[in-house]
């Protein structure tokens, strides 16, 4: 039971650390992603050529499956 407890609080800092919201976990979670890979791809200052984590998970849904989640909402 633990593990389940601490997955969702990875989530929950992955969320917050990327700038995330519910449709984008959403989509992360569709595409296979774990928080640690969206963690592990939070641009540094010297990456100006990255996008971020954001952007770039609503681009790999899009590529996958075609229109992004909420994108009406937003």
């Amino acid at each position: 039971m633990g593990k389940k407890k601490k997955h969702k609080n990875d989530w929950a800092e992955a969320k917050k650390r990327c700038r995330l919201n519910q449709y984008d976990i959403q989509m992360a979670k569709e595409l296979g992603m774990t928080p640690k890979s969206l963690l592990k791809n939070i641009p540094s200052p010297t990456q100006q050529w990255k996008e971020p984590v954001k952007v770039w998970v609503r681009n790999l849904y899009e590529d996958k499956f075609g229109k992004v989640l909420g994108e009406d909402g937003n």
